[in-house]
């Protein structure tokens, strides 16, 4: 039953994410899942006591305009995994106060909006690889990334969470690429787990 196991955890993490809890709520809805879900990354879910996280700061939330990304060859990642290689075709960039970010859309059956980042707090306060605030395919929509009318989208850093490999090594995840490399500070979101 993992796959239905799978799909569960999925439907619950966008119900989550689509829900009106606000941040405190959401954060102690995704450690309940977290702690409690049978396709959680966490090992040992008996002892887990919750995810760490920068305290709420409305600083770093903003509405960004994004403008056409240069044209160009897809962004290859290896998941290190049984996925193998994956392709995201980049589709905007988001000027954000703390520098400019790529969104890119998964070449993959259903597609979907990624946007993974890394930020000066990486490798000491969050994870060396750095953070997502949307990986649409994973049902976490609506609340780090939201679409705007027109060309733009407002960022919400207090959503930023770390990629499951974090948790456990079972787990391939695409990283952030060089392009999504913030020189700024985003003490925002989730902390390292470890």
């Amino acid at each position: 039953m993992d796959l239905l196991d799978l799909a569960d955890w999925r439907q619950r993490v966008a119900a989550m994410h689509l829900s009106d809890l606000d941040l405190a709520g959401f954060r102690a809805a995704r450690d309940d899942l977290f702690r409690t879900h049978p396709q959680s990354p966490i090992v040992d879910r008996a002892s887990f006591t919750g995810l760490r996280y920068f305290p709420p700061d409305p600083a770093f939330a903003a509405d960004c305009p994004v403008r056409e990304a240069p044209p160009g060859p897809p962004l290859e990642i290896d998941t290190g995994g049984p996925d193998g290689t994956i392709s995201y075709r980049r589709i905007g960039i988001a000027e954000t106060p703390w520098g400019d970010l790529t969104l890119f859309w998964i070449s993959a059956y259903g597609g979907g909006i990624f946007l993974p980042f890394r930020d000066a707090t990486a490798p000491g306060e969050t994870y060396g690889a750095g953070r997502y605030l949307t990986d649409t395919v994973k049902g976490t929509f609506g609340r780090g990334l939201t679409l705007l009318d027109g060309s733009a989208v407002r960022l919400d850093f207090n959503y930023a969470y770390n990629p499951s490999c974090v948790y456990d090594d079972r787990w391939a995840c695409p990283l952030a690429p060089p392009e999504n490399r913030l020189a700024a500070a985003v003490r925002a979101g989730e902390l390292n787990y470890r």
